[in-house]
């Protein structure tokens, strides 16, 4: 979902990634980990989830610089079986740790059909679309999960019980782009509040929970005095649960509140954060061909539904953000001004240069 209209300028793709490419490697990173984070958060910019893109690269810069993320080590396979591994991720940037899990259980497809990675020590990775994404690029269904510190509310709670708990697939579609969805078990995204403040707009009704319990639009509440409402009441409070338990029970990372806030808690300290990947080996069950027709079935069949009046049509998951990602290619990322606005005082801060067309 586009998080914002107002947009003030454009910069190109690989401008964006070069810039940040720089950035964390100025602040220690490797350059390979450098490129792998910058591809992650460049590449939601360019779906229009800024708030899961490069508007987060100076909260890691903080947490690298007080030690909290760790730079000298890298991830690794802690506990495997054939079909499933653990990875410890000893602290490195999230979106480092979740890519090697991700092509940990992209192989363990290949070889047994279907494979499971999770993921400890942790830290914020960012969009989990990405990381489904990765796997189906390689041909197979991916599915990405991730824990936080508890920021959403469950039915009847006074306050926070579980972390916003993203959940993400990405499923090939044949000649079609892949179906790509990306949620927080929260009505909203915690960013998306704290963009909404930022800017000056009020908080839609239905966001967030004061603590007493009882909903409020006041976004300065937020994260100490509100928390986030859970999707759907109990449906999304029950989801989150098994986000929980897939990514932070199963793994040894971090639960609920042993895991602190990336962004408002100590830099110092690592996060312990948990996360789950499964890759679904679609040759595996069916040959490809067959899959193909069927999906391609499925999407004309959807797309052919009649429409609402007003509406244009009946959009498939993932289809505004390949739309937008495709304008992004041709003609740069229309960055909106609170983003713009972030790396500009990075690049000033850090001394390097941020060109925009």
């Amino acid at each position: 979902m586009i998080t914002s209209d107002k947009t003030v300028s454009a910069i190109p793709i690989d401008v964006l990634q070069s810039f940040c490419e720089r950035v964390l490697t100025k602040a220690g990173v490797s350059a390979v980990d450098a490129r792998t984070t910058a591809e992650v958060l460049v590449m939601t910019d360019s779906w229009g989830i800024f708030t899961h893109g490069t508007k987060l690269l100076a909260g890691y810069l903080r947490r690298i610089r007080e030690g909290g993320l760790r730079v000298d080590c890298s991830p690794q396979i802690a506990l495997e079986g054939k079909a499933w591994a653990v990875v410890d991720g000893q602290s490195t940037l999230g979106q480092v740790t979740s890519s090697f899990a991700v092509q940990c259980a992209i192989e363990k497809a290949r070889h047994c059909g279907i494979g499971y990675v999770g993921v400890r020590n942790s830290c914020h990775f960012g969009a989990a679309g990405y990381y489904a994404w990765q796997v189906a690029r390689e041909n197979m269904l991916g599915i990405a999960m991730a824990n936080d510190s508890p920021s959403v509310a469950a039915p009847g709670s006074r306050g926070a019980v579980i972390g916003s708990n993203p959940i993400a697939y990405a499923i090939p579609a044949g000649s079609n782009d892949p179906l790509l969805l990306d949620i927080s078990v929260a009505t909203a995204a915690g960013g998306k509040i704290l963009a909404h403040s930022q800017r000056g707009e009020p908080i839609p009704q239905g966001w967030l929970i004061g603590s007493d319990g009882h909903p409020t639009s006041d976004g300065s509440l937020f994260p100490d005095r509100a928390s986030l409402a859970p999707m759907g009441g109990h449906k999304g409070y029950g989801i989150g649960l098994l986000i929980e338990v897939l990514s932070g029970v199963l793994t040894g990372a971090g639960v609920t509140r042993q895991i602190p806030s990336w962004v408002f808690g100590d830099p110092t300290s690592p996060t312990h954060h948990g996360a789950a990947f499964l890759a679904i080996d679609i040759g595996a069950i069916m040959r490809p061909p067959v899959y193909e027709r069927r999906m391609e079935a499925l999407v004309n069949e959807i797309h052919s539904t009649d429409a609402a009046e007003g509406c244009d049509g009946v959009l498939l998951p993932g289809q505004r953000e390949w739309e937008f990602r495709r304008r992004a290619l041709r003609d740069g990322i229309q960055m909106p001004s609170d983003v713009l606005s972030v790396l500009e005082e990075l690049a000033s801060q850090e001394g390097v240069c941020l060109s925009t067309s």
